[in-house]
């Protein structure tokens, strides 16, 4: 397995441009909450279960294991965005009109488009074209650029 340095480093060779990276910043997490959003809204078998266990839940596990694999400091700031994920969209459920599944299928193509926008600005690929693994480390990347700003060492 690749280390997370090796990661970032190849996630962040097609990264470059400003724009680009600015338009991932805002839109890679959200793209992360809206794949959580509609495994969200996918039925659960088991009817009495707490707003926040349900397929998008159980499906993390694997991911935290991904990103605990990679780095303690990044798979406790994952766990941590995604907890807050996870009581963002419980929030959402009770609180809005607009279903989970609605606003996670608007704001997921939103924010596709724009990555494409910013990946024909930047003039090259997606990553994940390369290996769909860039999807789980595009979150990481951001999580650790503001690690960088705030001194914590990855």
């Amino acid at each position: 397995m690749k280390s997370i340095s090796q990661w970032l480093s190849e996630y962040g060779e097609s990264h470059t441009n400003k724009t680009n990276k600015i338009i991932h910043y805002i839109c890679v997490p959200v793209i992360y909450m809206t794949v959580f959003g509609l495994l969200w809204s996918v039925p659960f078998p088991v009817e009495d279960a707490p707003i926040w266990l349900n397929w998008s839940t159980l499906l993390a596990m694997p991911v935290m294991v991904f990103y605990f694999m990679l780095s303690i400091k990044v798979g406790l700031g994952m766990l941590l965005f995604s907890a807050a994920v996870v009581a963002f969209l419980s929030w959402w459920q009770v609180s809005m009109a607009m279903s989970v599944l609605t606003m996670s299928v608007i704001a997921f193509i939103l924010a596709w488009i724009m990555q494409f926008v910013g990946h024909h600005v930047e003039g090259k690929k997606p990553s994940f074209f390369k290996d769909v693994q860039f999807l789980l480390i595009g979150p990481a990347w951001i999580l650790c650029h503001a690690y960088s700003k705030a001194n914590i060492r990855y």
